[in-house]
């Protein structure tokens, strides 16, 4: 079963990554995702994430700290790391994305369309 561990700790900050917010970790973050057994998703406090990635335009429909915002940092970490330097590819990274939403409690259009965006849309922030 998939689960966080912890309770998300952030300090938002002042600099913006493309109008989005940003924030530092300042507790460590995990998820243990169901669809990779006996691993856990360890997010190191510091890492830096602009929680979901949504254009300022859709933020009525899911807004950056919103429903997705845990699952969100799981995915920005997993993008950032390159899967944990390989050990999950992009495709992986996002279907770990669509459970966690699952694990929030996100209805299930919802977390269609949210994995539908980063998967056409994703490509270009993979590694960085």
């Amino acid at each position: 079963m998939s689960a966080f561990a912890e309770p998300l700790a952030v300090q938002i900050l002042d600099g913006e990554r493309q109008g989005r917010v940003t924030a530092r970790l300042i507790e460590r973050f995990s998820y243990r995702p169901a669809v990779v057994d006996g691993q856990v998703i360890r997010v190191p406090k510091g890492f830096v994430t602009d929680f979901a990635s949504v254009p300022w335009g859709l933020w009525n429909l899911e807004p950056p700290l919103g429903d997705a915002a845990k699952a969100a940092v799981i995915h920005d970490y997993l993008y950032a790391s390159r899967g944990l330097g390989g050990r999950y590819s992009r495709a992986q990274a996002d279907g770990i994305f669509r459970e966690a939403l699952g694990a929030l409690g996100v209805p299930l259009w919802k977390r269609t369309l949210l994995w539908a965006a980063v998967r056409l849309g994703g490509a270009g922030g993979w590694g960085r």
